[in-house]
């Protein structure tokens, strides 16, 4: 299942509208299959779009594997210095109750809807607030 240009418009729209509110940096990353643990791979690409090194620590990568149905959110050391353990489980629960039916652009839009509110708390967005990493979804080589 590939996102059609209505449906990537939709996402880009809900990382403009999270990011308005808050300085974290949110990543929206989709490829079809993930040859390895859903955590691991999003770490990967974590660390190689460089998200580890917006200024305040606190970028946000969804990962989502559309033919394999696995997703993960991973955020920076930022994010988990000031919030509990379970900060993105709420987020999770909200994606996979669309995921599980079938709605998935809805529920990368909740979820990054969801993240962006839980990260103004802790990071609001301030005046001079620069936009550090690209709001457009990333296509995976999977």
């Amino acid at each position: 299942m590939a996102l059609n240009s209505e449906e990537q418009e939709k996402i880009v729209h809900a990382i403009n509208v999270a990011e308005n509110e808050t300085s974290g940096e949110i990543r929206v990353l989709v490829e079809n299959h993930c040859p390895d643990e859903v955590h691991d791979r999003a770490t990967y690409y974590f660390s190689n779009l460089g998200m580890h090194k917006t200024t305040l620590k606190n970028g946000v990568l969804i990962y989502i594997a559309l033919e394999d149905h696995k997703f993960s959110i991973i955020g920076d050391k930022g994010i988990h210095q000031r919030v509990e353990g379970d900060f993105w489980n709420s987020t999770k629960d909200l994606m996979v109750a669309e995921f599980r039916v079938d709605r998935i652009v809805e529920g990368l839009v909740k979820g990054i809807e969801h993240a962006g509110k839980q990260l103004a708390k802790f990071f609001p967005r301030e005046h001079d607030d620069i936009n550090e990493l690209p709001n457009d979804i990333v296509f995976g080589d999977r």
